[in-house]
């Protein structure tokens, strides 16, 4: 196995870490994290226990992913953005047991500084824009922004928007992949 750690880092007893994945500088990995393949955690974030994250997922410096959250394959967490666990916290008042789930679905870009309020799945490939306030459920595909956030487009899986309406009966192709995609109501599906 073959897991970099830089010595800085804590990775308790009992933290699953994939192959080839990278710990940096100043992180913490508590006991019971399972962290896949090919996985980059930077600088300065903590993954607390029973969190889930996928294969080549990518977590920029001074992210915390707090217990409740799965983060699946090929996600990306950009800088300082926000997880929450708890909807309404209050220091004197003990919520454990009140932990929200959180679902990034595979392929979900999160921009710098944006928060995701627990309790919300965000669908796959779904783009947050940097500073947004993720409040509610993220469709598959969608572009998200501001605060709190609204869908103002489509991303394809490249990574480039789409030329769609936000609904509707519309099929278009990503100038990059080639891949064909097929708005259907409120729905977007990249065709096979």
């Amino acid at each position: 196995m073959s897991v970099s750690v830089h010595p800085s880092a804590i990775v308790d007893d009992g933290a699953q870490i994939g192959d080839n994945s990278r710990i940096w500088h100043f992180t913490h990995v508590c006991a019971t994290a399972v962290i896949g393949q090919g996985c980059s955690l930077g600088q300065n974030v903590f993954v607390a226990d029973k969190v889930c994250i996928g294969n080549n997922v990518k977590i920029q410096n001074n992210v915390s992913v707090y217990e409740g959250v799965t983060l699946e394959d090929d996600v990306f967490c950009g800088p300082s953005m926000v997880f929450t666990n708890v909807y309404n916290p209050r220091s004197a008042i003990t919520r454990k047991n009140e932990y929200r789930q959180t679902l990034v679905g595979k392929g979900a870009t999160l921009g710098a500084n944006c928060t995701i309020v627990c309790g919300v799945t965000i669908g796959q490939y779904a783009f947050i824009g940097a500073g947004a306030v993720i409040n509610k459920d993220v469709p598959a595909y969608a572009l998200m922004v501001g605060v709190p956030a609204r869908q103002i487009g489509w991303m394809s899986e490249y990574g480039e928007q789409l030329d769609l309406p936000l609904a509707g009966s519309a099929v278009t192709t990503c100038p990059h992949s080639g891949h064909t995609y097929r708005l259907d109501g409120q729905t977007l599906c990249k065709e096979q």
